[in-house]
């Protein structure tokens, strides 16, 4: 087969045609998906890890001087009567019941009975092809069409299809499916990006 100037240039053409969307094609899978139990699986409270800007009821029992509402502060502390500063950032309610048992146990009471339980969580983050992107308060169970929908719903030119998420204490962004079954979790940042056609 022998190719003329025309056929070159025509054969030029279609290759210079398909370059850019070659390129965009290997731009689309720099973002790595999610693990598929990372997208489908909701948090109990008892596994959910508490944060700065967390705020928190301690309650210990026939001690109203010791019980109160609590927010974790920027280095992550609470500081509780008799007993000083519990670090409570990075761990679970039931881990900080423990912890907070075990102190008082040391010298201050006998058999401590401690409760601790989630007031307000920290907010969640919605940037890109939104409404109303900006910081929202996080709701229990909250799922992505939910936290579209609090941010006023996708702009006509969203990726309604795919989404981006930084889970909280990650550096890294993982695309997920736009379903109610990919949950938002307080501190996340939640990037809706803008479709290519």
């Amino acid at each position: 087969m022998q190719l003329t100037s025309r056929g070159l240039g025509s054969l030029i053409r279609q290759i210079c045609l398909l370059l850019p969307a070659l390129i965009l094609l290997a731009a689309c899978s720099v973002v790595p998906s999610a693990p598929p139990a990372a997208s489908t699986e909701g948090a109990s409270v008892a596994e959910y890890t508490l944060g700065t800007g967390d705020r928190i009821r301690l309650t210990v029992f026939n001690e109203p001087t010791l019980s109160g509402e609590f927010e974790i502060d920027a280095s992550g502390m609470i500081s509780i009567p008799l007993i000083g500063n519990v670090k409570a950032s990075g761990e679970t309610p039931r881990a900080l019941e423990q912890a907070i048992t075990a102190k008082l146990s040391s010298g201050y009471m006998r058999d401590p009975r401690v409760n601790v339980e989630v007031l307000k969580y920290r907010p969640f983050y919605i940037i890109g092809e939104v409404s109303k992107p900006g910081e929202y308060p996080y709701r229990n169970g909250m799922n992505l069409m939910s936290a579209v929908a609090v941010a006023g719903g996708f702009t006509y030119r969203a990726n309604d299809q795919t989404v981006y998420i930084r889970r909280a204490g990650q550096s890294q962004e993982y695309s997920y499916p736009a379903t109610t079954t990919t949950m938002v979790f307080p501190g996340d940042i939640v990037r809706v990006s803008e479709r290519l056609f």
